[in-house]
C-alpha cells in the first residue's frame, strides 16, 4: 500500500469508491499496449459528484490522476504510474438522452460504443466513429484520443461528431463547453475559438470528460461490403488510390490486408470465397468490382457482405488481425517482449513507396517484414511486429524510428494518426525524443 493511502475512516474508502487494496489495483494495471503499472490508488465513482470529490482529494494530496475507460488503449494512455491514481469512469455509463429530431445523444463517458449503437439502431440512427474495439471501447476514451476506424474514410474521426462536453478539471471544478456554431469569428487567435477541440484528443492531460453531447447520423438504408483479393501490394494500393479518386465511387471504408493479414482474415472467415486464394486483400463498403478487376483483382474470389449478419462478420474478420497479433505476442510478454504497432500516415499517393521503404529499413535492421493492415484509404497503414524480448523490441523500435524520421515525416506524414501518444515514452525510461511514440503522459 502506498504511504499516501487514505485512512480507513475516509468517507471515500468507506463508500468503496477509493481503494488501495493491491488485488483491486492490480486489475487496472495494464491496457492493450502491454505496459504494466500497478497504480498506487484506484477510484471507481459511479456518480459525477463523487468523481469531483475524488479529484479534489487527489489534488489536496498532489497525486497525478490518470482517467481510464475500458482500458483498450494501445499506447498506454490508460495506465497510471505506480505513485498515481487511476480514475476509472467505466461506471458512469448512462445514455442520458437521445434527441431523434436533432440527431444528438447525451452520454456519460463509460458508455460502450457498440452498446450505444445497438440502442440507437431502433431509432434509425448511429454514431459514426468506429474503432475496431467499438464493442469494448468507451465513448469517453474515444473522445480523449480522437478515435477513428474503418468508416473514418467517409465520416471522419471522433472530433467532428462532438458537439459539447462537460469536463472536470484537476481541482474538481467543472467546465461546460459547447461548439459556438458560428460561420464567422475574428476575435482572438484561432485555437481559442472552440475550446471543445482542446479536450478532444487531449488524452486526459487537461481534464476528465464526464458528459458528452454527440452528433448522430441516419443509418444507411443498405450497405454492401466487398473483400477483394489482389495478387500483390502494388495492385491493391493502385486500386485504393483509384477508388479514392473515382468520381463514381464513394466508399465508406478502404481497408488493406497484406499477405499475412489476409491469412488471418481468411482463417477467421473459414475460407469461403477465399479458399486457397493467396496475395493481398482490400475490403471496401461500396460497389467497385469493375474497377478492382482493372487493377488485377481475382473476380471469382471476391467475397460479398450484403446484410446485417454478414457485415458483422466482415468486422469480425477485420478484428482478427489485431487479435492474432496479440495472441502471437502472449508467449513473449513474461520475457519482456511486446507487440510493436505503428500508427503513422502519409499522403495517399505515397503509401506504396512508404511501405516499400519501410520494408527495406526493417531488412537493414535485421528484422522480419511487418504485418501490415489498416486504413489505406486514409494513407494510414498499421505495421506490426512481435518483439520477443527487450533486445528484439529495441531492434524493432530502431527500425520504426528510422522509418518515421527518413520516410514518414519527409513525405509530409504524421507519427500518430488515430491512437494518440500515451505512456509508451515512459515505459522504457528513454527520453521522449528517442521513442517512436513520444509525447503526453496522459495525466490530469
Amino acid at each position: 500500500m502506498s504511504d499516501t493511502a487514505f485512512p480507513q475512516s475516509s468517507r471515500l474508502q468507506d463508500r468503496h469508491l477509493w481503494t488501495d487494496e493491491l488485488e483491486a489495483r492490480s486489475a487496472y494495471a495494464t491496457d492493450v499496449s502491454g505496459i504494466h503499472h500497478v497504480p498506487g490508488h484506484l477510484a471507481r465513482p459511479a456518480e459525477r459528484e463523487v468523481l469531483l470529490e475524488v479529484l479534489r482529494e487527489a489534488a489536496s494530496r498532489r497525486l497525478s490522476v490518470t482517467p481510464a475507460g475500458a482500458q483498450t488503449s494501445t499506447t498506454g494512455a490508460s495506465v497510471a504510474p505506480e505513485d498515481g491514481l487511476l480514475l476509472s469512469t467505466a461506471a458512469l455509463k448512462r445514455v442520458i438522452d437521445v434527441d431523434v429530431a436533432a440527431r444528438t445523444a447525451r452520454v456519460e463517458p463509460g458508455v460502450v460504443l457498440g452498446d450505444l449503437n445497438s440502442q440507437l439502431a431502433s431509432e434509425g440512427l448511429f454514431f459514426a466513429p468506429d474503432p475496431t474495439s467499438e464493442n469494448e471501447a468507451t465513448i469517453g476514451g474515444s473522445i480523449a484520443c480522437n478515435a477513428s476506424g474503418a468508416r473514418t474514410l467517409m465520416y471522419g474521426p471522433t472530433r467532428g461528431h462532438v458537439r459539447a462536453l462537460t469536463v472536470a478539471l484537476a481541482d474538481g471544478s467543472l467546465l461546460e463547453l459547447r461548439r459556438p456554431g458560428l460561420d464567422k469569428n475574428t476575435v482572438g487567435f484561432t485555437p481559442v475559438h472552440d475550446p471543445v477541440d482542446w479536450f478532444v484528443g487531449s488524452e486526459g492531460t487537461l481534464g476528465v470528460i464526464i458528459e458528452a453531447e454527440v452528433s448522430l447520423l441516419p443509418l444507411p438504408s443498405s450497405v454492401v461490403g466487398l473483400g477483394i483479393p489482389f495478387p500483390d501490394q502494388s495492385s491493391a494500393l493502385g486500386f485504393v488510390v483509384a477508388a479514392r479518386l473515382s468520381p463514381r465511387l464513394h466508399p465508406r471504408c478502404l481497408e488493406y490486408f497484406d499477405e499475412t493479414a489476409f491469412g488471418f482474415a481468411r482463417e477467421a472467415h473459414g475460407g469461403g470465397a477465399w479458399q486457397g486464394v493467396e496475395g493481398t486483400m482490400v475490403y471496401l463498403e461500396e460497389a467497385g468490382e469493375e474497377l478492382a478487376e482493372a487493377h488485377g483483382a481475382d473476380a471469382e474470389a471476391i467475397a460479398v457482405f450484403d446484410d446485417e449478419s454478414s457485415l458483422r462478420e466482415a468486422r469480425r474478420i477485420r478484428h482478427a488481425c489485431p487479435a492474432a497479433m496479440h495472441e502471437m505476442t502472449g508467449p513473449y510478454i513474461a520475457a519482456g517482449g511486446r507487440r510493436i504497432s505503428t500508427d503513422w500516415a502519409v499522403p495517399l499517393e505515397r503509401v506504396d513507396e512508404a511501405l516499400q521503404r519501410s520494408a527495406q529499413i526493417a531488412a537493414a535492421h535485421g528484422i522480419a517484414a511487418p504485418v501490415t493492415y489498416g486504413h489505406l484509404g486514409n494513407g494510414h497503414p498499421h505495421q506490426n511486429w512481435v518483439g520477443r524480448g527487450p533486445d528484439h523490441v529495441r531492434q524493432i523500435e530502431a527500425a520504426v524510428e528510422e522509418t518515421l524520421k527518413t520516410v514518414v515525416l519527409p513525405f509530409g506524414g504524421t507519427v500518430a494518426a488515430e491512437h494518440g501518444i500515451g505512456k509508451l515514452a515512459a515505459a522504457s525510461g528513454q527520453p521522449a525524443s528517442a521513442r517512436p511514440h513520444a509525447g503526453a503522459q496522459g495525466r490530469v
